[in-house]
């Protein structure tokens, strides 16, 4: 691909639904498609638009152990000829006979939405033990293979040596195969950190630019999400180089110390966010979860909670990835995806800033636009001078972005405060009248 360009790929934060929330690593080809469907008809003009089935598509023994167990031990992928995943026919039937994710893909494209998937890092093991053939004349999966490079928590995979010859040739041709089936996201896991080795968590860091190669070479531009995090801030220059999004927090679940602890992070990598590089707070447990993990249940973050986390990811400009099951969003889950003037934040193109955060409360700013929270367990007010958001001491008008209405008139020598519920939020417009 002559000039590619990465970060045109990705101009604003991704938004769409990733399957594994809700299905875990067993989703079939009609649900999503499903889920693809009411995203069209209902959030697709609001901006959502990724459709991401997540991991073990090519597995047909995905979910056999589960609670017990997540991922089946050395289980046998469905392969091509040169040890690429396809996938599973009996989860995935328009996969069968080749054709590979091509005719989901092409469906997804016909609802004006965009496909993905999820890949772990590597060459599968299986694939190394029978000395499997790859897509480069005389070379075998296990040539590249490196057995001292796996998964803490997927053995499925072995990591592939880059020193080695036909290393790039490997992700070469998965990426030709993706292109080919038209895929327009990719989500590589074990590679953001690679937290087997805490000694050397970016372990992965020759395997992520032989993607973003074999991406430029394929001909079809592809969103590259890296997982799982933390994110090394140390390798934010490199992330920043190769990659769309990167992790920076491991696995996100709906409890309040987890969103909590997201504060932190925020502010950490708030330097880093820019166009076509966005540091990735994970995906919005929000309505019905769980399926697949033999517990289906609604969200545990209060309403509150949910506003917290929502205002937070798009103060901060973070991918949105839904992981809940859409057809059986309620109404109020809804109105928090498709309030306009929230997810506005994501494309406004102002710095984003954390002006303070201590133990109770924390305040952002993105251009005019200022979040409060309530990080304590009990009703408070929180408040920020005009001083401390760098804002002239002048009469502003004030609009609650939540609830879609001017509220006053306030003088910039007053603080601008509102009374919160614990772990709440305000958005606050501060506008010149």
């Amino acid at each position: 691909m002559k000039n590619y360009n990465k970060n045109a790929v990705a101009l604003n934060p991704p938004m769409g639904w990733n399957s594994y929330d809700y299905y875990n690593v067993g989703v079939n080809e009609e649900q999503v498609k499903k889920n693809a469907e009411y995203m069209a008809k209902n959030l697709k003009k609001y901006g959502w638009e990724y459709i991401v089935v997540d991991a073990q598509w090519s597995d047909p023994n995905a979910l056999a152990l589960v609670p017990e167990c997540q991922y089946v031990p050395f289980t046998h992928f469905c392969l091509d000829e040169y040890s690429r995943q396809i996938p599973d026919p009996v989860r995935f039937p328009s996969s069968s006979g080749g054709k590979g994710f091509k005719q989901l893909a092409d469906y997804v494209h016909s609802l004006g939405l965009k496909f993905g998937i999820h890949i772990m890092r590597g060459i599968p093991r299986f694939a190394a033990a029978n000395h499997l053939p790859i897509l480069c004349a005389g070379i075998t999966a296990d040539k590249i293979a490196n057995p001292f490079s796996v998964s803490k928590w997927n053995g499925d995979m072995y990591g592939v040596d880059m020193t080695k010859k036909g290393a790039q040739e490997y992700y070469d041709s998965i990426f030709s195969l993706y292109a080919e089936w038209g895929v327009d996201f990719v989500k590589v896991d074990d590679i953001c950190n690679t937290n087997m080795y805490p000694q050397n968590p970016y372990s992965a860091e020759k395997e992520i630019e032989a993607i973003y190669k074999a991406i430029e070479k394929s001909g079809r531009p592809m969103v590259l999400s890296l997982s799982p995090g933390p994110a090394v801030i140390e390798k934010a220059s490199h992330l920043r180089k190769y990659a769309n999004m990167w992790r920076i927090t491991d696995d996100f679940w709906d409890e309040w110390q987890l969103l909590k602890a997201m504060f932190e992070r925020c502010d950490v990598w708030q330097r880093q966010v820019s166009e076509g590089c966005w540091p990735d707070c994970d995906m919005l447990p929000l309505g019905m979860l769980g399926k697949g993990f033999a517990a289906e249940r609604k969200s545990r973050f209060t309403k509150d909670e949910q506003k917290t986390m929502m205002t937070l990811w798009c103060i901060f400009k973070s991918p949105l990835m839904l992981g809940s099951e859409l057809t059986l969003l309620d109404e109020e889950t809804k109105s928090l995806i498709t309030n306009e003037e929230v997810l506005s934040l994501l494309k406004n193109g102002s710095i984003s800033e954390q002006v303070r955060r201590d133990e109770k409360s924390c305040v952002w700013k993105s251009g005019q636009t200022i979040a409060l929270f309530n990080l304590s367990d009990k009703e408070e007010k929180v408040s920020v001078t005009f001083e401390e958001l760098g804002m002239e001491e002048r009469a502003y008008k004030i609009r609650d972005l939540w609830e879609k209405r001017d509220i006053e008139k306030i003088s910039g020598k007053n603080e601008l405060a509102a009374v919160i519920p614990a772990h709440g939020a305000k958005l606050l417009s501060v506008i010149c009248p």
